[in-house]
């Protein structure tokens, strides 16, 4: 019986200084990324590192550095609405970019209710963290930038804060603009008698977006022709069928999301209103479904993936200052920022 083999063990800070003939506190410095070591002793070392197939204890290495290379993401949205909302994947998609390129990893955490949130506050205040990302905050319950600030963890907010005398960094993209392009793309077609399926209240989204809405129209702003929806298509169905019975001779329609806007156009098709003839419809955020809709969605173009990319370095300039992020013609200048509000432009498609 052939005896079997040893296990293979794993290499240490020793051994990678005994092959490059280096101090172990030359090696420490290398493999967490301290800028004051000679290069030819920096390049014995990677090569050394290499050779063993050394990897640091992360652990070992978050004491030494007291960085962790990790940022948490927090949705205050239920799983559902984050995995079936492309405004979410949108926003994954450029932190996740970003984070990579920088070597952290990201950490996906969803709040479902109030008692969610609460849990996830006590557990980001002491989680091995560099700093914390937040998108979907809600006015009436959400306790984690609060939280943040009270531990001393660097925190990006997507959107508009809902407690602006936290005054806390955010990312954000031009609701009010956007909505006020809506209606007055609608009032150019002749609309005249214009409702809204509005975001929710507690969301700054819902809340800007309808304050676009009332501001385009100006003193043509008839409150009984608003509707709250959820930000879902099942969501703009039920609004644009309650605003049709108040309004049975409404012409034209900005819904503030896409997905509500797929539901208002089935809520239009099935009380025999045609579109464009009988209603104009306008959405925002411009999901691919867009423009597969029936008819094709007119829709305001919000930039989801730049504004996570946005999002990222902001929290990394603050978190870790020691990363030198490249520079991109696509991510505005940052220096100095701590609010970004991102341009949005109307998509004209058949729907109006």
């Amino acid at each position: 019986m052939t005896p079997s083999k040893p296990a293979r063990t794993r290499a240490n800070l020793e051994d990678v200084a005994s092959v490059a003939g280096v101090s172990r506190a030359t090696v420490s410095r290398v493999v967490n990324g301290w800028a004051s070591v000679a290069p030819e002793l920096r390049e014995r070392v990677e090569r050394a590192v290499t050779e063993l197939g050394y990897v640091p204890n992360s652990a070992a290495r978050t004491l030494v550095t007291r960085r962790t290379d990790t940022i948490a993401l927090v949705a205050s949205e239920p799983d559902p609405r984050v995995f079936g909302d492309p405004f979410f994947s949108g926003i994954v998609r450029g932190v996740s970019q970003e984070l990579m390129q920088a070597g952290v990893q990201m950490v996906l955490v969803m709040a479902q209710s109030a008692d969610d949130l609460d849990r996830i506050g006590r557990y980001l205040r002491t989680a091995p963290l560099d700093g914390v990302l937040l998108v979907s905050e809600h006015a009436s319950h959400d306790p984690i930038p609060g939280a943040m600030l009270q531990a001393g963890v660097p925190v990006v907010i997507g959107g508009r804060p809902m407690r602006p005398e936290l005054d806390i960094p955010s990312v954000d993209n031009d609701n009010v603009g956007g909505a006020r392009a809506a209606v007055t793309h609608l009032l150019g077609r002749g609309r005249s008698t214009i409702g809204t399926v509005a975001g929710p209240a507690d969301m700054a989204a819902g809340r800007d977006r309808l304050d676009g809405f009332r501001e385009g129209l100006g003193t043509g702003f008839d409150p009984d022709r608003v509707e709250h929806g959820d930000f879902t298509q099942a969501g703009g169905e039920a609004a644009t069928r309650r605003l049709l019975t108040r309004a049975p001779d409404l012409d034209g329609l900005f819904v503030a999301s896409d997905l509500m806007a797929l539901g208002a156009l089935r809520a239009l098709r099935l009380a025999g209103r045609r579109v464009p003839d009988d209603v104009a419809v306008v959405g925002f955020d411009d999901i691919p479904l867009a423009a597969t809709a029936e008819p094709p969605l007119t829709t305001a173009h919000q930039q989801t993936v730049l504004q996570g990319r946005v999002m990222a370095r902001m929290l990394l300039s603050r978190a870790r200052p020691d990363l030198d992020l490249a520079a991109d013609p696509e991510v505005p200048d940052l220096a100095g920022l701590d609010r970004v509000v991102l341009p949005v432009r109307l998509v004209v498609r058949e729907s109006t």
